[in-house]
């Protein structure tokens, strides 16, 4: 950055009062308004010239801001320095989750759970269990029909019979 000061002092000094000062740390050559575009098109193009793999510039900011965010730096400040009004904003489009940050917080939560791993024995037994419960019940069941009534079909009688058996006799 201390370069960066003395090499646009001395623009300033070159441009004369050409010079726009805009307070901005970085200008075009004489001091003016630095367009976003030419900002993208130069980092594009280091990119390239780098042999680095393509990214994009507002990755770094993304990066920048889910980094922070894993430093446990607080969110108003990230917010802050992103310029972000509301820290819903920050929270919503820039906190990623960090592959050993995820892992870590899955770790975490894993330890509060109590784990039981059955052995193969254990496993074979329950499942026997199950299948003789089963079994059981199905042989208990035979015969029966819905509501576990009996199936027989000899009982069975015809609903005009039945009706007629309901209705009192006339006198």
């Amino acid at each position: 950055m201390k370069r960066h000061r003395e090499r646009q002092e001395a623009d300033r000094a070159e441009w004369g009062s050409a010079w726009v000062e805009t307070g901005h740390v970085f200008t075009q050559e004489d001091g003016s308004w630095l367009h976003p575009g030419k900002v993208t098109d130069l980092f594009e193009r280091l990119v390239a010239a780098s042999g680095l793999p393509p990214i994009r510039l507002h990755d770094l900011r993304h990066g920048a801001a889910t980094l922070m965010l894993a430093a446990d730096i607080d969110i108003k400040i990230v917010s802050d320095t992103l310029g972000h009004s509301d820290t819903r904003t920050t929270r919503d489009i820039y906190q990623s989750v960090l592959p050993q940050v995820g892992k870590s917080a899955a770790e975490a939560t894993a330890k509060l759970v109590p784990l039981q791993r059955k052995t193969e024995a254990e496993k074979a037994a329950r499942r026997a269990a199950k299948k003789e419960k089963a079994k059981k019940a199905a042989t208990k069941n035979a015969g029966k029909g819905k509501g576990g009534k009996p199936k027989n079909k000899a009982k069975a009688q015809p609903k005009a019979d039945m009706k007629a058996k309901l209705r009192k006799p006339k006198k």
